[in-house]
């Protein structure tokens, strides 16, 4: 049976996993909606640097996302004026999470969105809708499902991420050790039993989120 530390680092896997991907979801919305609905100049940059996560090895996100958090990093002066230290604790781990996953929502919002009929979207502007209010009002509730799926996606994404994880947040049981640090820290010390149940963890957790972002696509396609 499983113990209640193990309990919690299923919790916590699932809560880093899910603000990760609350995280990225507005930005994923943004770039999807630029990507697949402007004549913006400079998409294939945007483009580009959306799949760098996708690419990269994940270390070398975490490093850069370390850069980011460090004390010369763009975040240490409202860091120091808040008086607190995001490195090494679970909300690293979101952002780790949310980094890494973001291309592959970015991608089935784009899918997504670029699917909304544009004349529905252009007889909203022609009524004098804003820009906005099109968004909000037309291309999301049409390409809700699809929205839905890549944000799944991500958080399934999530949940499996090691690399930027340890390399931002370290491997601090208790703080922030998800599970599949908890996997790799179990199996470097010959505990197999309790890799194995973080495995069933892991497994469980993304198959359900697989299975209903495979349900969302099929009711999309309908």
């Amino acid at each position: 049976m499983p113990t209640p530390e193990e309990y919690s680092v299923l919790f916590l896997s699932v809560r880093v996993a899910l603000v990760g991907t609350l995280l990225g979801l507005p930005i994923g919305l943004a770039v999807a909606w630029a990507l697949a609905k402007t004549a913006m100049r400079g998409k294939v940059v945007l483009d580009t640097l959306v799949s760098f996560p996708l690419v990269l090895p994940p270390v070398v996100t975490g490093y850069a996302l370390l850069l980011f958090l460090g004390r010369n990093g763009p975040l240490a002066g409202l860091q120091e004026s808040l008086d607190v230290e995001l490195l090494f604790t679970w909300f690293a781990a979101a952002m780790a999470a949310g980094l890494v996953a973001l291309p592959l929502m970015v991608r089935s919002m784009e899918v997504a969105m670029a699917g909304v009929d544009p004349r529905l979207e252009t007889a909203a502007r022609t009524l004098g809708a804003s820009r906005w209010k099109v968004f909000t009002g037309v291309t999301v509730p049409l390409a809700f499902r699809g929205i839905t799926a890549g944000t799944l996606l991500a958080f399934a994404r999530g949940l499996g991420e090691f690399g930027a994880t340890i390399v931002v947040a370290g491997n601090i049981p208790g703080s922030t050790q998800t599970l599949p640090l908890a996997i790799y820290t179990n199996l470097q010390t010959g505990n197999d039993d309790a890799a194995v149940r973080f495995i069933v963890f892991s497994l469980a957790l993304a198959l359900a989120a697989l299975l209903v972002h495979r349900w969302l696509l099929r009711k999309a396609a309908v």
